[in-house]
């Protein structure tokens, strides 16, 4: 099955770049409210399932053990610029636990923010781990294994207690067993497994209405959603479009990048929640899907909303003069 063209990129009146790929929005009874392309084909959800994998922290009790404010768990579900306000927070929470930036084992790499990385260059600076977008969901693995008193070292390995908590969360909440048969390794050396991606939907729609969730995973995973959605700048970046979407709209939207053009989200008013994949991994044309399907489940009941992010989903671009040459427009079929 070839998955439709769900964004165009146009220069003066015709398409020059067309992005295909699929998506589901799913209430919380698991109901497809809509949806295009094959949507039962395994995605890897990369970071777009941060929030899942930093359920744990809340879960085991070494958040309040360590006394993690809503910024600190915003980071801990982050792919963040590395910005100064991210690497400070990430030692801050490393500190809390007596661990320092070698405890990490998530690598480093210069920081998403051009700036930053620019006034580091010119300081002579290099990145430390720190600066890697994952840190913060790093720092509270680490947090969860002192908390429970596990071996620190090799913590990003498959079977260390860390990442067998992270993976029977995902499990559960995606409701199928993850083997070794789907599994690869992530960015940040971490596990990631791949499942349909009407499964990542279903997922954070269980979150946006808690149904069929324990108390505990369901308390433990809204503490996120709102922490996220308080202090959306932690777990993102400046001009990011997880933190635009989420400003955009107040405590009304969750909105999670990952690479290779993955997207995932709730609308907890609503009880619904999204996953999305561009067939060709464009970030650009991620965020634009991400927009127009926040539109549309906003539909007749939030319009002006829903007008504010179709306008995000349909964006004019323009060259270096400022002349615009065309534009970015996500194309949603009716279902």
């Amino acid at each position: 099955m070839e998955n439709p063209v769900l964004v165009e990129v146009t220069r003066g009146e015709l398409v020059e770049s067309m992005h295909r790929g699929a998506f589901a929005l799913v209430d919380g009874d698991g109901r497809l409210v809509a949806g295009a392309g094959d949507v039962d084909r395994p995605v890897f959800p990369r970071s777009a399932v941060k929030l899942l994998q930093a359920i744990p922290l809340v879960e085991t009790g070494a958040a309040a053990r360590f006394g993690l404010s809503e910024k600190d768990l915003s980071l801990a579900c982050a792919s963040h610029s590395g910005e100064p306000e991210h690497v400070r927070r990430a030692a801050a929470m490393l500190d809390k636990a007596g661990l320092d930036e070698t405890a990490l084992e998530c690598g480093s790499h210069w920081p998403g923010e051009a700036e930053v990385s620019r006034d580091m260059a010119r300081r002579g600076e290099t990145p430390c781990q720190l600066h890697n977008n994952c840190s913060g969901k790093h720092a509270g693995f680490l947090l969860t294994a002192a908390h429970r008193g596990e071996e620190i070292a090799g913590y990003v390995g498959p079977n260390h207690p860390v990442q067998v908590r992270a993976k029977a969360v995902i499990e559960d909440l995606i409701g199928r067993s993850l083997n070794v048969d789907v599994c690869g390794t992530d960015g940040c050396s971490i596990p990631t497994y791949a499942a349909p991606l009407r499964d990542f939907a279903v997922a954070f729609a269980r979150i946006a209405s808690g149904n069929g969730l324990e108390p505990q995973r369901a308390e433990a995973a809204r503490s996120l959603v709102a922490a996220c959605m308080a202090e959306p700048f932690e777990m993102s970046g400046t001009g990011r479009a997880c933190l635009k979407l989420m400003q955009a709209a107040p405590g009304k939207v969750f909105a999670k990048t990952g690479a290779e053009g993955v997207y995932c989200g709730l609308l907890p008013e609503l009880g619904l929640g999204f996953a999305l994949k561009i067939d060709d991994g464009a970030r650009r044309a991620s965020e634009a899907l991400a927009a127009a399907l926040i539109a549309r489940a906003m539909g007749d009941g939030e319009p002006a909303l829903a007008e504010t992010f179709a306008a995000m989903a349909n964006e004019d671009l323009t060259n270096w003069r400022g002349t615009r040459t065309g534009a970015l427009r996500a194309t949603l079929p009716r279902s």
